[in-house]
């Protein structure tokens, strides 16, 4: 069952059983040339918002060490750390703050589940967008769909610094499956097609 916490912004609402820091482990398997790249890594997941549209986004994920003879040192090599934002996808309006500095310049829109309802797509999901970025200059823009406990997301867009390694598209599903954050993964780097990178289960602790 999904808990809705008291005084979200409407537009949050359909996110909100996202909302949380989540732990657990998961595995990571993509071929690279010849060879299959194969590792366990634990992570920390963190959905929050500060009374706007949207929620901030954080992860952090560190390399199991399966030689380690306690679980606090078995996580010591950082992995892969993103930060970002998730919101409804929709087209902004002069009630919308930006861009940049520029303040909203109406009454600010979908302020209530009434007028949130309203943005629902013929699915009867809501259509999302998840800006990420990445430490090592790799910046993506996915665009997908909620409905209920499940998202689906595919890059829109991907923007590599120079010198980034190569990475061209990624899809991400999430899902709430008996109180458990479940998500997976698939890329499109180094040369090879999209295929199945990465996979956790997450568990809520705050």
């Amino acid at each position: 069952m999904i808990e809705i916490p008291t005084g979200l912004p409407a537009e949050v609402v359909p996110l909100s059983w996202l909302l949380g820091v989540w732990e657990g482990t998961g595995v990571l398997s993509y071929l690279v040339g010849e060879e299959r790249i194969q590792h366990e890594f634990r992570q920390r997941v963190s959905f929050s918002h500060d009374g706007q549209s949207y929620l901030n986004y954080s992860s952090q994920a560190w390399l199991l060490d399966e030689s380690a003879d306690s679980e606090e040192d078995a996580a010591t090599t950082l992995l892969a750390s993103e930060t970002g934002y998730w919101r409804l996808h929709r087209a902004l309006t002069p009630g919308d703050a930006g861009p940049a500095m520029l303040p909203a310049r109406a009454e600010a829109p979908f302020t209530d589940a009434e007028g949130v309802e309203t943005l629902r797509n013929a699915a009867g999901g809501f259509d999302i967008q998840a800006s990420i970025i990445h430490p090592d200059g790799v910046s993506e823009l996915y665009l997908g769909q909620i409905t209920g406990p499940r998202i689906d997301l595919s890059t829109d867009a991907v923007l590599r610094a120079a010198g980034s390694k190569d990475y061209t598209a990624a899809t991400r599903m999430y899902g709430l499956v008996d109180g458990h954050l479940l998500w997976a993964w698939d890329i499109a780097a180094l040369g090879q097609e999209l295929a199945s990178h990465a996979s956790a289960r997450l568990a809520k602790v705050d």
